[in-house]
């Protein structure tokens, strides 16, 4: 049996599709990859050894009416492209992990009557996703929805080094703070300062690429000693030589903090479509793992609710606490399509 596994651009939908690749390829089953060609993309789907195709794909929401008809030409060119690759590759099923290039794949399948299934990491379905759940099999849930049929709450795929759990003693409080791969700019420019006041912490800091000059300069004008890296390879490592964490509110990176059993102040990105960061941020709050802080509110509250959790320790209850929701979501997503296909005689 081969599938088709569909995820581009950003390591919120890459790491997902990787994880369950990995539970797929357990199993001897063929993968083919397809995605925009994109450096992680190539570097993620490298090991695996399989065919990936690339296609050319933009984002819909929030572009001009002249970039919307090209995205809209972009599909229907995409979907006969597809289509000879699932007849070349004599594909039985599609798994999508999000972003708009999931659509032509989607609709091509179902034109052939493919087996579609999507996966959806945030708390808040996004705009190629609602598209597919109408015609998809079994939609996944990272996040808790509601009123989503035919879905599965699987959690989010997370990788094997996400499922360890320690706690190193220190004498100070340790703060990881990070912007996701790419850095964030608020977080990059307001951190410094307001970690400021504070004594007895150690800091480390990932601030994105071309970030780090600007980042040190920082930290140096606010005389606070911290380490600062624009990318760290072993995320896991950091957060569990964490307290806790201080981060945007990206699904995945979240799913993988609770996972390791840390808390974080959450920064949702304002701009983030339909508000999702935000949306993902609350469920952490409900899980009794993490704060909030918005963006547009003063640094002031953002000094203050960092004094807060380390001055009431609220980092200590956040780690007893453990989200379980992802250490199994990938074995529950295959094991679901499994069945789902075996019912239908497509194995």
């Amino acid at each position: 049996m081969k599938f088709l596994i569909v995820a581009a651009k950003t390591g919120g939908h890459i790491f997902p599709a990787v994880a369950v690749a990995d539970e797929i390829k357990k199993n001897n089953f063929e993968l083919v990859f397809l995605g925009t060609g994109s450096s992680i993309e190539e570097g993620a789907y490298d090991k695996f050894s399989s065919v990936f195709y690339k296609l050319q794909m933009e984002g819909f929401r929030g572009k001009s009416l002249l970039k919307k008809l090209k995205v809209i030409f972009q599909v229907l060119f995409n979907i006969f492209k597809v289509i000879k690759i699932i007849k070349k590759e004599k594909i039985n099923a599609m798994i999508g992990f999000g972003g708009f290039i999931t659509v032509p794949v989607g609709i091509a399948c179902y034109l052939l009557n493919i087996p579609i299934f999507i996966h959806e990491q945030n708390a808040v379905m996004g705009s190629a996703n609602k598209i597919l759940s109408k015609i998809s099999k079994i939609n996944f849930l990272g996040m808790r929805i509601k009123n989503i049929k035919n879905s599965v709450h699987s959690g989010n795929p997370i990788r094997t080094e996400f499922f360890q759990s320690s706690d190193l003693d220190s004498e100070h409080v340790n703060i990881y703070i990070t912007g996701g791969s790419q850095g964030a700019d608020y977080i990059n420019e307001n951190l410094p300062k307001a970690l400021s006041k504070l004594t007895n912490i150690n800091v480390k800091h990932q601030c994105g690429k071309n970030n780090i000059t600007k980042v040190r300069e920082l930290y140096k004008k606010y005389g606070v000693t911290a380490e600062i890296y624009d990318f760290y390879e072993n995320p896991a490592e950091q957060i569990l030589w964490s307290d806790f964490v201080i981060s945007r509110a990206g699904a995945l990176s979240l799913s993988e903090i609770s996972s390791l059993q840390r808390g974080a102040l959450m920064i949702p990105l304002p701009t983030a479509i339909d508000n999702h960061q935000f949306e993902n941020a609350k469920s952490i709050v409900e899980l009794g793992m993490g704060e909030i802080h918005l963006q547009n509110d003063s640094i002031e509250k953002l000094i203050s609710k960092i004094e807060n959790i380390i001055s009431n320790q609220s980092y200590v209850n956040w780690k007893k606490q453990r989200n379980k929701d992802h250490k199994y979501a990938a074995k529950v997503i295959t094991e679901n399509i499994y069945k789902f296909l075996n019912r239908n005689e497509k194995v």
